[in-house]
């Protein structure tokens, strides 16, 4: 590992806020990260990990701690026990657009449509990325981890990764901790071998964002350059040039809502059915048994509903700043919250929770963040 003179985390998020921290380590290796962080762990001293810096809000007053800037790097194929398929296994720092693009190249489907996310690999299995029906949960194997509490090196099967929307034990939510203390190593990811001819685009979601037949056939490369088209339309791709892309993304997560609540909101706000968890398994003595299996009651399924359209119709439309803010809604999509130019983290928070009263007051519904907020609060 290398120690090195701090720098303004501003320079390592997307939304280009954050002060200097009182120390700075990158590692280049999963041998660095996991000697450093056992050092952190041991002595108590506050630390933070970062990667990319894509999923990231950090507050105004330097980060009194170690800031950990993950520089490992690298993809590893990997036999699969399921004919058809190939697997990688990637090193936790290496970008996931870049991991994407190699997939495509390689003739593997399965993470296309995630075309143009930034952050790092290490950081997809944290809060389940997803876009146009493709989610990591999908594709996704096993994760090697750190835990912090046994300073142990795991390799953890995705299933016990409680992977949901936008979710898992390992995502500090906001106003909560994880519930699986631990940084990723490396994550193995599972993909289809389609090669590089025209195939049958699988997902209604993926096909409506493409603009596709469900019989069209076209190839992982045209839905990776179309993907990628629609995201920079949206402001959605890294460009230092353009502030609209100064951003976490999507800053506020689709919200997931009983079909009761669903009912209330108006017709026309776009909604996606949620499939319902499966009921476990439960033995019913038989001095309770009156005839009925309460589980045979299926439950009514949960809808997603879009943040977007709320925000819009809550009267916030694209490109809203509060007075005198540099921090505004992007000019393309009402979703994200960027920095037009030196916007202090104070401000984007508090553009964040005007938006969430604002829908609140209307929709009686409160949206919630999806980046890591650090030394804010909402």
């Amino acid at each position: 590992m290398a120690e090195v003179a701090p720098r303004p985390l501003a320079e390592l998020t997307t939304l280009r806020a954050g002060a200097v921290p009182a120390r700075m380590v990158e590692a280049h290796t999963t041998d660095e990260l996991v000697a450093v962080l056992r050092e952190l762990w041991a002595d108590g001293e506050p630390w933070l990990v970062v990667g990319g810096g894509s999923n990231l809000l950090v507050g105004d007053d330097p980060f009194d701690g170690t800031v950990v800037v993950v520089r490992t790097s690298g993809i590893e194929e990997l036999p699969s026990p399921n004919p058809g398929h190939t697997r990688l296994r990637v090193q936790a720092g290496h970008s996931w657009d870049d991991l994407v693009e190699y997939a495509v190249a390689a003739g593997l489907s399965g993470i296309a449509a995630m075309s143009g996310i930034p952050g790092t690999a290490g950081a997809a299995p944290v809060q389940n990325i997803g876009a146009y029906g493709q989610e990591v949960v999908q594709t996704l194997v096993e994760v090697e981890l750190l835990d912090e509490a046994t300073g142990e090196v795991s390799v953890v099967p995705a299933s016990e990764l409680g992977l949901g929307f936008r979710t898992s034990v390992l995502k500090h939510h906001h106003g909560s901790v994880a519930a699986r203390p631990a940084v990723i190593l490396s994550i193995t990811l599972e993909l289809a071998q389609v090669g590089h001819g025209e195939f049958a685009v699988r997902g209604p979601q993926l096909r409506g964002a493409l603009g596709l037949d469900p019989d069209a056939t076209v190839t992982l490369r045209w839905v990776r350059e179309t993907v990628l088209a629609v995201r920079a339309s949206k402001g959605m791709v890294l460009d230092d040039a353009d502030p609209d892309t100064w951003s976490a993304g999507s800053f506020f997560q689709n919200a997931v809502v009983t079909a009761a609540f669903a009912r209330s909101l108006p017709p026309e706000c776009p909604r996606w059915p949620v499939a319902p968890d499966p009921v476990a398994d439960r033995i019913i003595p038989l001095n309770e048994y009156y005839g009925v299996d309460p589980t045979d009651e299926v439950a009514e399924p949960h809808v997603k509903v879009s943040a977007a359209w709320l925000i819009e119709h809550a009267g916030i439309g694209k490109g809203f700043a509060l007075p005198g803010s540099r921090a505004g809604l992007s000019t393309k999509h009402a979703l994200a919250l960027t920095n037009r130019g030196g916007a202090s983290a104070e401000q984007l928070a508090a553009l964040a929770r005007f938006v969430q009263q604002r829908v609140q007051s209307e929709f009686g519904l409160i949206l919630q963040p999806e980046p890591v907020l650090v030394g804010v609060d909402l």
